[in-house]
Parts: C-alpha cells; sequence; structure tokens
C-alpha cells in the first residue's frame, strides 16, 4: 500500500515498561498493536472496518482516532457506496472552475492538487448517510406572510430560491412595494422591487429564477418576474447578505405572453419565462435593456410546469419544458418538449441579436399510432392507458429523469392551478384532501442530435413507479437524478431515481412538527446538496442534512 501523508498532529509519547535489575531501571517500549505495526499497515487494516467501526475505532486512543479520520479511508468509502466523487443535489453547475466536473483526458495536465480546496470526505459520506437515511434538522426559517387563521387565496405562494450559499424567499402576496428577502449564514437583508410602470394595483412577484451558468467569483445573479409583466436581473456580490444591484431590466405590459409568468429559467445570457396561457418568451441579456428574441405558443400544453434550462455546447441553450399533456376525453398525462438555440457570437455589440432558434421537438407519454394497429403497438396502448390520470398536480425534470405526480379532483385546491377542462365540469373543487395512495411515475426522456437522421426519434420511456407518498404532492422538485416531494400533509419524501430508493425526510428535533397545506395555501420545495426548504403555512422551513 503506498505511503501517504498523515495528519500533522502530535502524537503522545509511548508507553514504557520499566523493569529494576540490579538497582538498575531499564525501559524498553511496550509492546502492543501501535508499536509493532506502522501507520501504512493499520491503514490498510481499517480499510476493512465499515463505516460505523471506523467511528467506533476513532474513541480509542488518540493514534488510532487520527488513522481513523484519514481522509483517503474516507474517499474510498464514499466511492464505493455513492458511485461519484461529488455531493448529489446540484443544479446546473458543479463545483470546479469551469463549471463542469468530468474525468481529466489521460493527454491533459493533471490539475495541481496544492491549488484545489482538500474535500473532507468524512463530511461528505455522512451528509450522503443522512440524505439516504432522511435524517436532518428542521429549523422554521422566517414567519409566513399570512396569518394562519386567515389563509390566502389559491393564486399567492411563498417563492423560495436557492443561489449557492445564499437563500431568496420572496411572497406572491400583492403589494404596492414587493420585498425580497436574502439570507445566508452569517447576516439577511431585504429590498424592494419598484417597478417602473406607474401601476395604481398591486403588484404580485410571480416568479425567481437564479442563473445556472458557471459561478464567477463572489458573483450571484437572479432573476425576477413582476405580475405587471416587467423583468429584472439582479446581481449580488460578496459571501454574505447585501443590497443587490440591477443589471438588466425588461419594461414589459400586461398581455397574455406576459401576465401572469409562471415559471422563469435563467442562463446568462439567455432568459425563458413561460406564462399562464402556455406562451414561451425569450430574452437575450448581453446589454442593460433585456430583447425579445423569440416568442413561442402551444394549444396542446397545460400547466403545472418546469423548465430546466441548460448549455450543453458553448454556442448552444438546450430548454426541456415539462407540462400536462391531455388524453381524451377528460384525463391527463405527460409531455416533454425540447427547444434548442444557437449563439454562434455571443461577443456580437450589433443591435441584431445573434441568438437563433434552432429546433423544438415534443414527446408525449401517451401516443396513440395513427391508422391500424398491431398487437405490439396495441400492448403499449394499454399500458400508457393504465397510466393516465383524472389530474396533474405537479411535473419535473433535470433534463434526464422526468417524474410526473398524479392527483384526484378532489384534492385541486391544494396543487397548482389546473385548467377548467382537468375537472371534467362534472367535479367540484373541494377544499379538502383525502389521503392518496396515487405513486409518482418515473420517465426517461431522450432527445437524439439533431443530425443523429430521422430515425432517431425522441423518446419518453416510463420506468417505474415511486411509491411512498401517502397524501396528494403540492410540489415537486428534481436535480442530479434525485427527487424531492412535498405533500399537502406537510411529509416531505427524497427518492434516489437511478435506484429507486424513497425515504421519508424525519425531522431530528421532535418538537418540530410540519404543519400541513391549510385551505389552498400552495407549498413549495427546492433543494441542494445539503438542504430541503420548502414553504408551509407556518413559515419557510429548512431541513438542514449537515446534522
Amino acid at each position: 500500500m503506498s505511503k501517504r501523508s498523515l495528519s500533522p498532529v502530535v502524537l503522545p509519547p509511548s508507553k514504557r515498561l520499566h523493569i529494576s535489575k540490579n538497582n538498575t531501571f531499564t525501559s524498553r517500549p511496550l509492546r502492543s498493536f501501535d508499536t509493532l505495526l506502522s501507520d501504512e499497515i493499520i491503514l490498510l487494516v481499517f480499510s476493512f472496518l465499515s463505516p460505523s467501526d471506523l467511528c467506533a475505532a476513532q474513541s480509542v486512543s488518540h493514534n488510532w482516532s487520527r488513522l481513523a479520520l484519514d481522509n483517503q479511508l474516507w474517499k474510498s468509502l464514499f466511492v464505493g457506496e455513492y458511485g461519484r466523487q461529488r455531493l448529489r443535489g446540484g443544479k446546473g453547475f458543479v463545483k470546479r472552475a469551469d463549471g463542469r466536473e468530468v474525468k481529466p483526458l489521460p493527454a491533459r495536465v493533471p490539475p495541481d492538487p496544492a491549488k484545489e480546496a482538500p474535500r473532507d470526505w468524512k463530511w461528505m459520506f455522512k451528509i450522503s448517510s443522512n440524505w439516504r437515511t432522511g435524517r436532518c434538522q428542521l429549523t422554521r426559517f422566517t414567519p409566513f406572510p399570512f396569518p394562519p387563521n386567515h389563509p390566502p387565496p389559491i393564486s399567492e405562494r411563498m417563492h423560495v430560491l436557492l443561489a449557492g450559499p445564499m437563500t431568496i424567499y420572496a411572497s406572491s402576496k400583492p403589494s404596492q412595494a414587493p420585498t425580497i428577502t436574502i439570507t445566508c449564514a452569517s447576516s439577511s437583508d431585504a429590498f424592494t422591487v419598484y417597478p417602473t410602470v406607474n401601476s395604481l394595483i398591486p403588484v404580485q412577484i410571480t416568479s425567481l429564477a437564479a442563473d445556472q451558468c458557471p459561478p464567477l467569483p463572489d458573483i450571484i445573479r437572479f432573476a425576477v418576474c413582476l405580475s405587471t409583466g416587467e423583468l429584472a436581473v439582479y446581481e449580488l456580490r460578496g459571501h454574505h447578505a447585501q443590497m443587490p444591484t440591477r443589471t438588466h431590466h425588461y419594461a414589459g405590459s400586461r398581455s397574455r405572453r406576459t401576465h401572469p409568468i409562471l415559471q422563469a429559467a435563467y442562463h446568462h445570457p439567455l432568459l425563458f419565462t413561460l406564462s399562464k396561457t402556455f406562451s414561451l418568451s425569450v430574452y437575450d441579456a448581453t446589454r442593460e435593456a433585456l430583447q425579445l428574441v423569440h416568442h413561442l405558443s402551444s394549444f396542446s400544453s397545460w400547466p403545472p410546469a418546469s423548465l430546466v434550462l441548460t448549455a450543453p455546447s458553448a454556442n448552444t441553450f438546450k430548454l426541456l419544458i415539462t407540462y400536462a399533456s391531455p388524453v381524451y376525453p377528460q384525463h391527463w398525462s405527460l409531455g416533454v418538449t425540447e427547444v434548442l438555440m444557437s449563439c454562434p457570437a455571443r461577443a456580437s455589440t450589433s443591435a441584431q441579436s445573434a441568438f437563433r432558434l434552432l429546433s423544438t421537438r415534443s414527446v408525449r407519454a401517451f401516443d396513440v399510432p395513427p391508422g391500424w394497429a398491431n398487437e405490439a403497438r396495441m400492448r403499449v396502448v394499454r399500458e400508457q392507458w393504465a397510466r393516465k390520470t383524472l389530474a396533474v398536480a405537479a411535473t419535473n425534470s433535470d433534463g434526464k429523469w422526468v417524474v410526473l405526480a398524479p392527483t384526484e379532483t378532489s384534492c385541486l385546491a391544494c396543487a397548482p392551478s389546473f385548467p377548467a377542462a382537468a375537472t371534467g365540469g362534472a367535479h367540484p373543487i373541494r377544499r379538502h384532501w383525502t389521503p392518496s395512495s396515487l405513486p409518482l411515475q418515473l420517465y426517461r426522456v431522450s432527445f437524439p442530435p439533431l443530425d443523429a437522421g430521422a430515425s432517431a426519434a425522441p423518446r419518453l420511456t416510463f420506468v417505474r413507479y415511486l411509491y411512498g407518498q401517502t397524501s396528494p404532492v403540492a410540489s415537486l422538485a428534481l436535480a442530479d437524478g434525485r427527487c424531492v416531494s412535498l405533500g399537502v400533509d406537510g411529509s416531505v419524501w427524497a427518492w434516489d431515481l437511478e435506484t429507486a430508493r424513497g425515504v421519508q425526510v424525519y425531522s431530528a428535533s421532535p418538537s418540530m412538527q410540519e404543519e400541513p397545506m391549510q385551505n389552498g395555501v400552495l407549498g413549495l420545495i427546492t433543494f441542494d446538496e445539503r438542504r430541503i426548504i420548502s414553504s408551509s403555512p407556518g413559515g419557510v422551513l429548512v431541513r438542514d442534512f449537515d446534522t
């Protein structure tokens, strides 16, 4: 076994055995496990221990504690157990200077270890183990802006956004001066978003979106959408909460394209917005004034929807839209649309935007083949028919996996707004929910390259059901092969989509009881590598796995 650098801990002197012979005292080292074996051999023995045994070995002696904390031991355990060399849950970029974490090619020069920050692999193992077992510390982040006895209308919610070390949240409650609060570990601050359009009616914050491009040093960007049709991009500098600076702005007006905006995705310099009428707008943020580049519409797609924006290459942007797709006569299924944008000259300063629309491709989970069908096609149709649902509570994707949360029509008051056809016109919306055993549906989406030929069609393949959540789902969040769901009863479940292993997230503080959604209060959930943040009638709840 190759030698490695050990922790610079000063060891106590070795115990020596004193022997008296002819009134002369001599001493020799006490023969023990520590003195007979070198550190390398002890580390080889420790490599066969389990994580719990390694933790127990730390309490034996100072020397064992030092060796049991060896970083290489915990790295081997982490990689062997979880199969990757980073924490899961990141969105858009992962812990490298250029925003990607890939294995270097053999011809590349290996990175200088002295310039890289060392990783605490035991700490990473602890967080991943807490994710697997559902153990976390629950704290209440901020009071909910609505009194519990006077719940808000169904259209109001608390927007929560994770942007690096910052937590950004804002209420959608109509106000003459909407407020956004930015907090971090050391401090918190709030600022007011003033619309430039003189409006006599209160203004709502309808959506927030964090920049998904590789982070610049000490810079965090996020976009804000207002009910007036205005858009703004703000920039934060530094590692502590402070007043942000508005860097980009779009002075829009109320229209079917901009009112209200339900979803937004931002990857500088592109900003996508999706309205309630399913109008998709693309904005260029290379200048201070946001420029509308494209406007797309759909008449066969319905909320709830989600947006995932990535940059597969330096000159290509890819947007995945997941949504509810109608199934005749009154059922619903899942649909995914890919929008590809190109930018051959990002540095262009001409008045004409360099962004171009390459293609739009769609695929649906329920697709009846035209004409006569053979037995194989009929078998596929029967399988699809069993997966249709009366209503859709939430849809989400991470670019690879897609999850559909079905619900019953009696639960619509606790779920995001649905089109009128979702109720079939015969089921009144009741403001209560009943326990539901409908599992989540997991799909795998694949869009082959454009030059792959006509035979390589987009595919949306059903993989499995995800069981566990017993109440209707209020919100879904997906990132990096992990799915987190928030139930209307306040329960939170986390799934590993690659292994289909799910666990209910339990609080390490029994006194902190999770509160159910009340009378149409919309819950929202998001997460990163270390925490899950959700909104409820009692406030914003933070579930921290670093405990």
